[in-house]
């Protein structure tokens, strides 16, 4: 066929998945985003290609936590959905 179109006989090209930089790292947390945040920040004037990984995985780790414990103290009032005064509790009653 001609102009590479169709199912011709040479055409055994597979298209290539794009993998967000999130999945790469195993992380919920858009790390696209996170680097658009920084370069759009000015916090300074080049960011490292490292740089929003490792500060979203720092963000999913500090939100998992609070959000166990803000789940722990729900439970504990015996509802069923957390609300902002079982995060407050979770964050004052934090020993850690």
């Amino acid at each position: 066929m001609a102009g590479g179109r169709g199912k011709g006989l040479g055409s055994s090209t597979t298209k290539k998945v794009s993998t967000s930089r999130s999945s790469k790292a195993g992380l919920q947390f858009p790390v696209g985003r996170i680097s658009r945040f920084l370069k759009a920040g000015k916090y300074a004037q080049r960011v490292g290609a490292g740089a929003p990984v490792y500060l979203a995985s720092v963000l999913e780790y500090l939100t998992a936590e609070v959000l166990e414990l803000a789940g722990n103290a729900a439970r504990d009032n015996k509802k069923t959905r957390v609300v902002p005064r079982h995060i407050q509790l979770a964050v004052r009653n934090d020993k850690s």
